[in-house]
């Protein structure tokens, strides 16, 4: 886990949330950019679910792995549920289905990370 990757992850769960907001406040679907930025969070929650997979199979001891993995899983989950979710809702209200799980994951990160530094410090 490091800084820059919580902050980059954090940015980009802020703009989707920022995004689905958006949508939902000019009564509007979700669309490409919504998809995009999606999968971007994605890409960089899988990013650290490997650089924190690799230090831990280096010998990295956490003080609370179990709630560490639970974490990083639920950060992994909620993108992909709030897009299949969000999909599936035809109306206005598919912004606010990706926002909340968007916004969810720029806290979780940064509580990944706490944990993370607790271990290592």
């Amino acid at each position: 886990m490091t800084t820059a990757l919580v902050v980059a992850t954090s940015v980009v769960a802020g703009l989707l949330t920022a995004a689905g907001v958006a949508s939902t406040a000019a009564r509007r679907r979700t669309g490409l950019l919504h998809l995009v930025l999606a999968g971007v969070l994605e890409a960089l929650l899988v990013v650290q679910a490997v650089v924190a997979a690799v230090r831990l199979a280096g010998g990295t001891e956490l003080p609370e792995t179990a709630t560490f993995l639970g974490y990083m899983a639920g950060a992994l989950l909620l993108p992909v549920a709030g897009v299949l979710f969000a999909r599936t809702e035809t109306s206005r209200w598919a912004g606010t289905v990706l926002a909340v799980p968007a916004a969810a994951v720029a806290v979780m990160v940064w509580r990944l990370l706490q944990l993370w530094e607790a271990g290592s410090g």
